[in-house]
C-alpha cells in the first residue's frame, strides 16, 4: 500500500506541475480580457437568469443544472481540500483560491456555453454534451474528443469518488465512533439506488439539497466570524502577506501558496475542467450564454462562499498548521491534529460544542451525496459518448463508479487525494487547451446574446448562424420562454 501511495503521489506531482498552474491562471485571464470580464459586468444578469422560471420538457431546467453543478462542485474540496491547501501552502493559498475563482468564472462561462451550443438530443429525449462533443464538432478532431472522454470517465468515474467517501467515513468515525468500512458500504448502497436513475432524478435531488446544505454551512461560518470579528483584520493581513511571500515565517513557501491555492481552487470549483459543461449541456434554455452565465455564478457560490467559509472557520479559530516542502512545521496550532476534515470538525466543536461535530457529519453526507451523483453523471455522459449510448456500458460504468467510491473507505487519505488530483489535473489539461482554441466561438455567442438583450428580445440561439450543425434537433424548440 505504501508503494502505491508513493506512485500516485509521484504521478500527481507530474500532472500538477507549475505549467498546469500557470495555464489555468493564464487562460482564465485571457478569456476574461477577451470577453471584457463578463463574470463581473454581467453579475446582475446571472442572478436574473438564476431566478428565471424557464421550464423544460426534454432536459433539466437552468436552475436544476446550476444546482446539480453546485452540488457536484461543493464537496470535500471545499472543506478538507481548503484545509490541506492551508497546511501545504499557508494561509496565502486562500488568496490564490480567490483569484482562480474570479478569473476561472470566465473559463466556466466558455466551457458551459460551448457545451450548450454543441449539445445533442438523445433518442430518449434527454440532452448530452460537454467537451468531447465540442472538441469533435467544433475543433473537428475526433481522436482528441475520444481522449477527453476517456480521461473524463477515469476522473469522475474512478479516480475522484474516493476522496468524498474517505472524508465522509473519517468525520463519521470521529463523531460517532463507527467503523469506516461499514459507513462506506452503507453510503455506496444508498448511492447506487440513486445513480441508477436518470439525470432528471439527480437534478431534482440536487435542486432540493444544494441550497440548503450551503446555507447551513455558511451560517456556521458567519457565526464564527461574528464571535471572532476582532481577529479578522489580522487574518486577512496574514493571508495577503503569505500569498506574496512577505510574511516573516511563511515567505519561503510563496510558490506552494500559489500552487496549492490554484490546485485546490480548481478541485473545489472545477472551472476549466469541463465538468460544468457536461451538466450544462443537459439543460434546456433558449441561448447557450444563459447557461454559461449561470455556471459562472456557481463558481462564486462554490469557492468565494463555501471555500471562504471553511478558511474562516479554521483560521479564525486557530485550528491550522503550516508545513514546508520538507514537512517541517512552520506554524503549529492544532497539537498535531491531522489536517483535512478534522480541522473543520474540531473548529466547530471548540465553538459550538460536541453536538456540532455530529451536525457537520450530517452536512458532510449532503455535500458528498450531491458531489457523487454529479460525478456519476459526468462519467456516464462520457461513456455514452464513447459507446454510442450503450446501456450495457453505462451499467458497467456505474458499477465501476460504486466500486471506486468504496475504495475511499479502505485506502489511506494521501493516496486517495493524490488519485483525485490526478483525475482533475488530466481533465484540466485536456479541456483548457480545447476552450482556448474555441474561445472565438464563445465570444461570438456572448456578443450575440448581449446584442439580442440590448434590442429588448429574449435571446434565442440559431446554431446555423455560428456554423453549428444541429443534426439531432437539440435546438428545435417548440416554444421560447
Amino acid at each position: 500500500m505504501e508503494s502505491f501511495s508513493v506512485f500516485v503521489n509521484n504521478v500527481d506531482s507530474l500532472v500538477w506541475s507549475m505549467v498546469l498552474v500557470a495555464l489555468c491562471l493564464g487562460v482564465g485571464l485571457y478569456l476574461s480580457i477577451r470577453m471584457k470580464f463578463p463574470q463581473i459586468r454581467l453579475m446582475k444578469e446571472m442572478i436574473h437568469l438564476l431566478m428565471d422560471k424557464e421550464e423544460s420538457e426534454s432536459g433539466i431546467t437552468p436552475f436544476q443544472a446550476f444546482a446539480t453543478t453546485v452540488g457536484a462542485r461543493v464537496g470535500m474540496g471545499n472543506i478538507a481540500g481548503v484545509a490541506s491547501a492551508i497546511f501545504y501552502g499557508g494561509p496565502g493559498s486562500v488568496f490564490w483560491m480567490w483569484m482562480i475563482a474570479a478569473i476561472g468564472a470566465a473559463s466556466a462561462f466558455v466551457e458551459s456555453a460551448l457545451g450548450q451550443a454543441y449539445k445533442v438530443k438523445n433518442p430518449d429525449g434527454e440532452f448530452s454534451g460537454g467537451p468531447a462533443y465540442y472538441i469533435e464538432k467544433g475543433l473537428k478532431c475526433k481522436p482528441y474528443a475520444i481522449l477527453f472522454a476517456i480521461v473524463a470517465f477515469l476522473g469522475p468515474g474512478f479516480l475522484m469518488p474516493g476522496v468524498q467517501i474517505n472524508s465522509l467515513v473519517t468525520v463519521f468515525e470521529e463523531a460517532f465512533s463507527v467503523n469506516k468500512i461499514l459507513v462506506g458500504a452503507i453510503c455506496c448502497v444508498i448511492l447506487g439506488i440513486v445513480v441508477y436513475g436518470s439525470i432528471k432524478r439527480i437534478a431534482q435531488i440536487a435542486e432540493l439539497l444544494a441550497p440548503a446544505m450551503c446555507a447551513v454551512y455558511i451560517l456556521a461560518a458567519v457565526i464564527i466570524l461574528g464571535l471572532n470579528i476582532t481577529k479578522l483584520p489580522g487574518i486577512l493581513k496574514l493571508i495577503i502577506q503569505s500569498a506574496f511571500g512577505v510574511h516573516a515565517v511563511l515567505g519561503g513557501i510563496v510558490g506552494s501558496a500559489v500552487s496549492w491555492g490554484v490546485k485546490r481552487g480548481i478541485y473545489s470549483n472545477e472551472a476549466g475542467m469541463g465538468c460544468g459543461a457536461i451538466v450544462s449541456a443537459a439543460a434546456e434554455c433558449s441561448h447557450p450564454a444563459k447557461q454559461g452565465l449561470i455556471q459562472s455564478f456557481s463558481i462564486y457560490v462554490d469557492t468565494l462562499f463555501i471555500g471562504t467559509a471553511t478558511a474562516m472557520i479554521v483560521l479564525l479559530t486557530g485550528t491550522f498548521d503550516v508545513a514546508d516542502a520538507a514537512g517541517n512545521l512552520l506554524i503549529s496550532q492544532t497539537g498535531g491534529l491531522e489536517s483535512g476534515i478534522k480541522w473543520t470538525q474540531h473548529a466547530l466543536i471548540s465553538t459550538f460544542g460536541t453536538w456540532s461535530g455530529k451536525a457537520l457529519a450530517i452536512i458532510i453526507v449532503l455535500f458528498v451525496f450531491t458531489s457523487m451523483t454529479g460525478y456519476c453523471y459526468q462519467a456516464e455522459s462520457n461513456i455514452r459518448y464513447l459507446t454510442g449510448n450503450s446501456k450495457k456500458a453505462v451499467a458497467i460504468a456505474r458499477a465501476v463508479f460504486l466500486a471506486a467510491s468504496f475504495l475511499g473507505a479502505i485506502v489511506n487519505a494521501d493516496a486517495v487525494w493524490a488519485m483525485g488530483d490526478i483525475g482533475y489535473g488530466l481533465m484540466a489539461w485536456a479541456n483548457i487547451i480545447a476552450i482556448t482554441l474555441l474561445a472565438p466561438k464563445a465570444v461570438e455567442i456572448l456578443r450575440d446574446y448581449e446584442k439580442q438583450k440590448k434590442s429588448g428580445k429574449n435571446p434565442v440561439f440559431d446554431p446555423a448562424k455560428f456554423g453549428i450543425k444541429d443534426e439531432t434537433g437539440a435546438w428545435n424548440r417548440k416554444k421560447d420562454s
